[in-house]
């Protein structure tokens, strides 16, 4: 039997409070595993952007694999945005956690990492995320200078 620690992440304290992702993501995530008959040793929460890997719950994940090599066969998540929007960050860290022995897998996105058509479909699911990010802070920052030229303010209220 395979055994999976299950990393849940919503990107904000709100959402992780008042909105259902968290919980919608561990429901998916049990049942996937009960299906599978994959044993969950750890369920892990997070609410940090996944901008990087700097993030306090991942941190102790990944030190906990790094101990316990060998006895954790998956890190599972519902989609590849939840692990990583950012490309360059992600490949690294899945290469770091292959070393311990540890295989990344998005449930709703599965991917056969052995099967080489299938890096470019990683490609794929790790950059539209972090275009997705890039393109909404230009837009906001347009939106933030074209506010500005029309005489509006920004901040708080004077």
């Amino acid at each position: 039997m395979k055994i999976a620690d299950l990393y849940i992440r919503v990107s904000t304290d709100e959402q992780a409070d008042k909105g259902y992702s968290q919980r919608n993501q561990e429901e998916v995530l049990k049942r996937y595993c009960e299906i599978n008959s994959i044993q969950v040793r750890n369920i892990i929460f997070e609410d940090h952007s996944a901008k990087s890997f700097v993030r306090p719950e991942w941190k102790k994940l990944e030190q906990g694999l790094k101990r316990s090599r060998g006895k954790v066969d998956l890190v599972l998540f519902t989609k590849w945005d939840r692990f990583s929007r950012n490309a360059g960050d992600a490949y690294q860290m899945i290469n770091k956690l292959r070393n311990f022995g540890v295989e990344p897998q998005a449930i709703e996105q599965p991917l056969d990492l052995s099967v080489p058509e299938n890096k470019m479909m990683l490609a794929f699911y790790l950059a539209a995320p972090e275009v997705e990010n890039d393109r909404r802070a230009l837009n906001t920052f347009h939106g933030m200078r074209r506010a500005k030229k029309e005489g509006r303010c920004l901040g708080i209220a004077p």
